[in-house]
């Protein structure tokens, strides 16, 4: 069996110094060093160009160094990207090629000859028909989307390689959100057991001639899940299983299937799909600030293409707009269940701002651009205090929680209490270090697991009275 693993590295442009500092210990440098120190693994790696800066901005060049060595010899390659993590299905073409051409060049003058993708990720997962137009205009020859684009993802074949309609050579990679979700969600352990496991959930699987490609956030190993780049780097180490980039993939398997896929993102719900909203998280008509965020985002967008590149203040200008456009600000104003009122806000003061900028525009132009700004705080803080945030959370968690009870494979005690007790060590060990932060986040995962292990003793002590009842 071959694994094409995909990590995605990210952080927004408005991201602090502190939090840049503090990801790339608990997370970046681990994964790279990981990696150095097995030359067996491979895997297929998007870094946004914002965070490339932001790591000489900090500091923390080194993981470029690490990650230009890994791709020098051969166990990474690059994927190209939007450099600001804009939502690009909700994007104008134009500017989603703009994009694609700043993260390109920032990389380039980083990274030198070891950056040279072939493969697109798209933020967010995000897709929708013109993003596989503008990948094969621009020339690149795959995208790595989610499985539930695929129109028939309950039947898919992972011994043939999927192509756009009309052209056998373009490819679309599907990432499989069990086996991703497990692994993020630690459901398959981070103790010495989890290698194990994960066999055991893949089955006879394992043993023919077919490809697995997950795809997670880099941040999730060791940042928002203290201890689970252990995992990672376990996995690695299964005998059965090769790992490969995405782009050998046609290589490996001469078999081919036309497709042509549906709009979504890796955050796709069954709701969503029921409701046909595969964008709500970032664009949903119910969302008053959503409705406002995008009403200034697109008066910018509309403003800046308007102005003379040799105007004196262009370059200022619209560099201001290309940082302004990133999708965490939208996100984070969901509250499916993510929310974030100062997300929100210095997203909606970053394009309030530029419209600001803008010169020759009346005064009613720049007036509407600031009460759009204070209509989106207004109603942010209103949907606080109301508890609308906690409301619109609570559907989103049932989603979420209806998945892991489903998805959740059958995880001995015994395996929950080496997790909890490794964890445990790591805890002690980072407040003995005077690491109270880590070691707090590192307490909240073993209350999390624990309660992960009352639902799973739940789960199974029913089935198995379900079980008993039948037989008499």
């Amino acid at each position: 069996m071959y694994w094409a693993n995909f990590l995605h590295f990210y952080q927004p442009p408005t991201q602090k110094p502190y939090w840049v500092k503090k990801i790339a210990n608990e997370s970046y440098r681990k994964i790279v060093s990981g990696l150095l120190k097995n030359p067996k693994a491979r895997l297929t790696l998007n870094i946004n160009a914002v965070l490339v800066e932001l790591f000489k901005r900090d500091g923390c060049l080194d993981v470029v160094y690490g990650l230009k060595k890994l791709s020098e010899r051969g166990q990474i390659e690059f994927t190209e990207t939007a450099k600001y993590h804009p939502f690009l299905p909700l994007m104008p073409e134009k500017e989603i090629i703009r994009q694609i051409h700043l993260n390109h060049r920032t990389n380039k003058r980083f990274f030198g000859k070891s950056y040279k993708p072939v493969g697109l990720f798209p933020t967010e997962m995000g897709y929708s028909p013109k993003i596989s137009r503008i990948a094969k205009k621009l020339g690149y020859k795959w995208i790595i989307i989610d499985e539930l684009a695929h129109p028939d993802n309950k039947n898919m074949d992972r011994r043939a390689v999927y192509n756009m309609k009309n052209d056998p050579n373009f490819f679309f990679f599907f990432r499989e959100r069990d086996i991703s979700f497990r692994i993020l969600s630690a459901q398959v352990g981070i103790s010495v057991f989890s290698s194990k496991m994960l066999v055991e959930v893949l089955g006879e699987r394992v043993n023919t001639n077919n490809y697995l490609v997950t795809a997670m956030d880099g941040e999730t190993f060791g940042h928002h899940r203290p201890g689970l780049e252990n995992l990672l780097f376990d996995l690695y180490k299964v005998p059965q299983i090769k790992s490969v980039t995405l782009s050998e993939i046609p290589e490996l398997f001469p078999d081919r299937s036309s497709v042509t896929p549906l709009s979504s993102s890796w955050a796709l719900m069954q709701r969503d799909i029921e409701h046909n909203t595969p964008f709500s998280r970032w664009n949903d008509k119910d969302n008053e600030i959503h409705q406002a965020q995008w009403t200034l985002t697109n008066t910018a967008i509309r403003l800046v293409n308007q102005l003379n590149p040799k105007l004196k203040s262009y370059k200022k200008i619209r560099h201001a707009l290309d940082r302004s456009l990133h999708s965490d600000q939208y996100w984070w104003a969901s509250a499916m269940p993510w929310w974030s009122i100062e997300m929100i806000e210095a997203g909606a003061k970053e394009l309030r701002d530029v419209i600001c900028m803008v010169p020759g525009q009346s005064q009613s132009t720049y007036q509407k651009a600031k009460d759009l700004y204070q209509s989106i705080i207004h109603s942010a803080f209103d949907w606080q205090r109301s508890g609308k945030v906690e409301n619109l959370a609570r559907l989103a968690d049932e989603d979420v929680t209806q998945r892991i009870s489903i998805e959740m494979p059958y995880i001995p005690i015994k395996e929950f209490n080496n997790i909890v007790a490794n964890l445990s060590r790591q805890m002690l060990q980072a407040a003995k270090n005077k690491e109270y932060e880590r070691a707090a986040q590192i307490r909240d995962r073993v209350i999390e697991l624990e309660e992960k292990k009352k639902l799973l003793t739940t789960k199974h002590g029913i089935q198995r009275k379900k079980g008993s009842s039948s037989r008499r």
